[in-house]
């Protein structure tokens, strides 16, 4: 049986598949090991996955995370992975490489991620070649959901938000300044609970204002990300997550102003992921 994982910061999507069965779906919080130790992991899995399919019957485990960029924290995710699936070849890899098999399989182009984080790369059909630094949320994570979320509050905060627009933000959130900034500065996964507030831009999204500050966004994920790669122009640029999903007319419009190809626009990239470990080359 083959398991593949997508997971973001917030959530992660499995699928599982064994060749006879129709495939199987499972959803679980997402595992980052910037913030996430493996105990925590492990716990979490146990509650949450190992109920729900038959762990000894799994021999090929593909993960692809946020936040798994170098060997130490791919062991975070790999070791309490190993414990529970005692059967399986494990592969952990960033979740950048994971946007890239999603859209572009075996063909070049440039991969972005617009969810909780961003993130971008360079794919050659086969690796990742190319990566614009990416700096998380708190410098950083352009065009995502967390960084939507801070220029909302601050268009709020510092009065610049419309007067009908912050009516609705006060009747959403009626918490007030302390409250908010109690999450954002000592609570853990400030950048998850940023991102939350994508929701009233999304239900916003027509509104003049709103429209601007996504536009604005986006504008510099593009220009500070997709066009610093090589042949930019000459390949599609595909894109992954929620948030380009949500607001992908207004992507549409940044994309067309700097004459770039758009690509896929995909909300979950699992069950292309899954499709791409179906095929022989790919199973290993």
């Amino acid at each position: 049986m083959i398991l593949v994982c997508d997971s973001g910061s917030t959530k992660a999507d499995w699928k599982y598949a064994d060749g006879v069965h129709p495939d199987g779906t499972i959803s679980t919080m997402g595992f980052n090991p910037v913030f996430h130790k493996e105990d925590f992991i492990k716990s979490e899995l146990t509650k949450d996955l190992l109920p729900r399919i038959d762990a000894t019957a799994v021999n090929h485990i593909f993960f692809y995370g946020a936040g798994c960029w170098d060997s130490e924290l791919k062991m975070v995710i790999k070791k309490p992975l190993a414990e529970l699936f005692p059967n399986a070849t494990i592969e952990v890899e960033h979740d950048l490489l994971g946007a890239a098999r999603a859209t572009c399989g075996d063909h070049p182009g440039i991969a972005c991620i617009l969810g909780t984080g961003s993130n971008s790369c360079s794919y050659d059909g086969t690796t990742v070649v190319d990566n614009v630094t990416n700096l998380g949320f708190m410098v950083g994570d352009e065009g995502s959901g967390s960084f939507l979320g801070k220029m909302l509050l601050r268009s709020y905060f510092y009065r610049e938000m419309p007067a009908e627009l912050a009516a609705l933000f006060e009747a959403q959130f009626p918490e007030g300044k302390s409250e908010i900034l109690n999450r954002v500065y000592n609570q853990p996964a400030p950048n998850v609970y940023l991102a939350s507030f994508a929701h009233f831009l999304s239900d916003q999204k027509k509104h003049f204002f709103i429209e601007n500050l996504v536009y604005k966004a986006f504008s510099e994920f593009v220009d500070r990300n997709v066009k610093k790669y090589k042949g930019h122009l000459h390949v599609p640029v595909h894109f992954i997550g929620s948030v380009a999903f949500h607001f992908s007319d207004i992507l549409q419009v940044v994309m067309e102003e700097r004459a770039l190809k758009m690509g896929k626009i995909i909300k979950k990239p699992i069950d292309h992921l899954m499709e791409y470990h179906k095929g022989p080359v790919h199973t290993v």
